[in-house]
């Protein structure tokens, strides 16, 4: 059996039980896409608490495992073709984890490509431009008196749930039945509110996406990841 020991990220965050998913992250809209897919399909796993503190992303044990400095991240030990597999990026776990165990991701190849198609449009889009309008918003870039950055992505948020909402029209998930694209998108929508940015891009004339990420946040498994792992330690 793989002996997470070996591994360098195992010396900072030791595994309690090596024969499961290790999942390294913290409650982000990136980190909880991961706990929430893992709390969906049932799958066994130990969670570890990685702040976004330079001392616990930037340490030399988790950068052994993603050199990007960015949570989360997971070992599967029980891989593909029974290898162990470390693998960081949520997209790319959220991928894996859909493929390791058939659920989330359609029934049929078409569904996996649409599905797929709109995990990337939360990943290269809606994901990064809602991000950096929180951070100039909420965070060190709401103190630059120039407005045009956060104007910039204003602007862009409200193309983007205008596609998430337009999308949403007569069907209650984003590529029909619930999957990993809605497991990567609603989280995001969900920052929103923690960002203090709701009002800014005019989130409540948006009843489909307000909808949606009701339906999202009332599932069981939704409510367990969104705290998985704890905030404090």
């Amino acid at each position: 059996m793989f002996d997470l020991t070996t591994h360098p990220v195992s010396t900072r965050w030791p595994a309690q039980h090596p024969d499961r998913l290790q999942l390294y992250s913290f409650p982000t809209p990136n980190g909880v896409k991961v706990s929430i897919m893992l709390e969906e399909i049932g799958l066994p796993y130990e969670a570890h608490r990685v702040t976004l503190s330079a001392a616990d992303v930037k340490s030399a044990e988790f950068l052994s495992l993603n050199p990007n400095n960015k949570i989360p991240a997971i070992i599967d030990p029980d891989g593909p073709d029974g290898a162990p597999l470390a693998l960081f990026e949520s997209g790319a776990i959220l991928l894996y984890l859909a493929e390791k165990t058939g659920k989330l991701t359609g029934k049929t190849a078409s569904d996996r490509h649409t599905i797929t198609q709109w995990l990337m449009f939360q990943m290269g889009g809606l994901g990064p431009m809602l991000g950096q309008l929180g951070y100039f918003s909420k965070f060190a870039g709401a103190e630059i008196e120039d407005p045009r950055p956060r104007e910039r992505f204003v602007v862009e948020g409200k193309r983007l749930l205008n596609v998430v909402e337009k999308q949403l029209e007569g069907q209650d998930w984003i590529a029909g039945e619930y999957s990993i694209a809605d497991i990567a998108i609603a989280p995001w929508l969900k920052a929103l509110d923690f960002y203090g940015t709701q009002a800014a891009i005019g989130w409540f004339d948006h009843p489909n996406a307000v909808a949606y990420l009701d339906r999202f946040l009332a599932r069981p498994a939704v409510q367990r990841g969104l705290n998985i792992p704890p905030r404090e330690g």
